[in-house]
This record gives structure tokens, sequence and C-alpha cells, in this order.
């Protein structure tokens, strides 16, 4: 799977550009605040829809223009594809797939990608939404089933919510909780069954790519279902009818609560993915150096799981990571790309941070212009 053609229009600080890509490594050096990241961000719109810097599609419309453009031309098991997105103040956003318009739920694994910048430093101590997230991408690049099943338990929590609401200001008959709790409960189940079988997979592919990039350090993973007891997980044979009955339950029980909360209490959205060395939660007693690299080996392991899952490697995007990590892990993470030999997109404000021999296509960004270097 790779990339082979990016064209922009009137996109974020881009007039116009053009780039084509080969199958190996594509580095972006520059200053900041000059557009290297623009490109990154364009490239993860084509995968998800969305940008991971901002909620608001305006945003990316170049200062002054009406709209803006992108086109993604892409090869996935050899066989050519197309992806364009047309954005104009005041309208929605039009996405088209080989020429036919497309709704963004049926977008996601059509070119799957992973994102790895900054922020997913704090992957490890940050909080659990960040891994829940990671989790939910993951496997809904994977798998379309389990996307729409995401998008369904998050409508029925909202409309709950809303009911909930209703039935404390007097407004909704308590029963009328019980149509929602017996989908939400189903919906639950089939989530959580999925990502606890995700975890395992993963586990087992981290303390792969950690014991590489950390001398021998052996990353656990394991998946925390909030408030639930062990044995409902135990066994991977009738797991999600196990779950299904317990959350009806929770929720006949904590109905008080959550009615005076206005919020279900239990479920999926309140779980956890928890990572440990050797035996030891890295979020808790983990230093900083192994929170990191927890976090690098946890995204790295993302790409062999969608290899296994869609028969090829994703793309993998690297944005302004190198200043973050130290000269070990710097030299790690490179060898390891080099290795895999992912097509793989790097920002960097010096090329100090990449070894004397080069490893790819360098391209030089300044002020919305991209020249090789």
């Amino acid at each position: 799977m790779r990339i082979t053609e990016l064209t922009l229009h009137s996109y974020r600080n881009y007039e116009a550009l053009h780039l084509s890509f080969d199958g190996g490594v594509q580095v972006f050096l520059g200053a900041n605040a000059q557009g290297k990241t623009n490109i990154i961000e364009a490239l993860y719109y084509a995968a998800f829809g969305r940008s991971h810097r901002t909620s608001s599609d305006a945003e990316l419309i170049r200062m002054g223009d009406a709209g803006a453009h992108i086109a993604l031309d892409f090869l996935r098991h050899d066989v050519p594809g197309t992806l364009s997105f047309t954005f104009a103040r005041g309208a929605r956003r039009r996405i088209a797939y080989a020429g036919e318009q497309l709704r963004q739920r049926d977008l996601v694994g059509i070119l799957p990608m992973v994102l790895f910048s900054p922020e997913d430093l704090f992957l490890v101590k940050g909080a659990p939404a960040l891994r829940r997230r990671y989790l939910d991408a993951e496997l809904s690049q994977a798998s379309p089933a389990y996307y729409g099943e995401l998008l369904r338990y998050t409508h029925i929590l909202r409309q709950r919510g809303a009911l909930l609401k209703d039935i404390r200001e007097r407004l909704a008959p308590v029963d009328a909780l019980l149509p929602w709790d017996a989908q939400l409960a189903k919906s639950a189940a089939y989530i959580v069954t999925r990502r606890i079988a995700a975890t395992e997979q993963l586990s087992a592919l981290s303390a792969r790519v950690q014991a590489v990039i950390a001398d021998g350090e052996e990353l656990a993973l394991s998946y925390e279902a909030a408030h639930a007891p062990a044995e409902l997980t135990a066994s991977k044979e009738g797991m999600a009818e196990r779950l299904e009955l317990w959350y009806n339950k929770m929720f006949i029980e904590g109905r008080a609560r959550d009615i005076a909360r206005a919020a279900t209490g239990v479920g999926p959205h309140l779980d956890d993915l928890v990572l440990s060395v050797g035996g030891m939660s890295l979020r808790s007693y983990g230093s900083q150096g192994q929170q990191r690299t927890g976090a690098l080996a946890l995204k790295l392991s993302e790409l062999f799981y969608l290899r296994d899952s869609v028969g090829e490697a994703p793309i993998l995007l690297l944005d302004d990571v190198m200043s973050e990590l130290d000269a070990e892990r710097r030299r790690a993470l490179l060898d390891f790309i080099r290795c895999e030999e992912i097509q793989t997109f790097i920002t960097a404000t010096d090329a100090a941070y990449f070894p004397a021999e080069r490893m790819g296509t360098y391209r030089y960004v300044a002020h919305g212009t991209v020249r090789a270097q």
C-alpha cells in the first residue's frame, strides 16, 4: 500500500501543491509554521475524513479563498484508487472515491493509516479516553462492522443520556429506558468483546516491538472493563452473551444513579487499556522514558495489527516527533522504519535528526512551497 500523489488547492497555506511519491520514506524539513504539518494533516484527512488538529473544516480553507480541495492517488493491493475532498465556506464538504460520492462512515478503512504525533507520547500517562480512541481507531480501520457499531453505540448512549435528563426533570417515565437499555447492552457487549480480542493481539505485537526498541523490556497490555468482574472476560466462549446480560443488570441496578447524573455510569465509554512492564503499571510507576517508549511501541504495533488485518502495511505518518525523542529512541524508530519498509511521511525541523546517509526522499518546506532537497 502506498500513496502515489497528493494535490492541494487553497488548503491551509498552500495555494496549489502537487507532489508525487515513491514507496519509501518521505522527509519534509523546515522551520515551524511553514506548512509541513499541513501536508500530514491532508494525508490523515484522506484516511479518516477529519483533521487531527481541528474539528472545523472551515479552518482548512486558505485565508481569503472560497473553498479548498484535496486529491489523493494511492495503490492498495496494486489496484489504483483516488480520494478527493471538496470544501466550500457555508456548505457541506463533498467526499468522492473513484469519482463516486461517499459518506464519511464508508471512508474509514479504505486507506489504512497510522499517525504518530507528539500528543501520542501522552498515550501512557494521559486520560483513558486517549487509549480508548487509539483502540477504536485501529479497530475501525480494520473492520467497517466495528466502526458502524461504534457509531451506533455512541448514538444510543447520547439518546439514553437525553432520556435520563428528561426522566430526572419528570418529563418522561422511567420505563422509557427499557428499550434503550437493551440496545445499549447488546452494543456494549459487542464493542468490549472486539476490544479485548484486539488487545490480546496488540499485547503480543507490542511486546515484540518493545523488545527491539528498549533492550529487551517486555510490554504487556490488558483491557480493563470498568466495574466488570474478571470472570466475565476470562473466557472467549460466550463472552458477548455474558457481557450483554451483565450490562442489562448494571443498567437496572444503577438506574437511580444514572438518572441523578443524567449519564450512563457503566459501559465501554469508561473502560481503559492498561500498559505494564515487568508486572508494573507504566502509567503509575514508569519513568518518563519508559512511558515514551511504551507509547512508541504501542503506535508501532498498530502497524503490524493493521497489516495482519487488511493484508498490507498501512501508511505511517510521523509528525514532528523527532524533536520529542532522545537520540537513542530516534535511532530505534528510524531503524525500525528502514527494516519494515513501510511508506512513511516524516516532518522535522532539523536534518541532524536523521542519519548521515539518506534514508529516502527529502523535501524542504518554506512559506507554503515545497522543493526537493
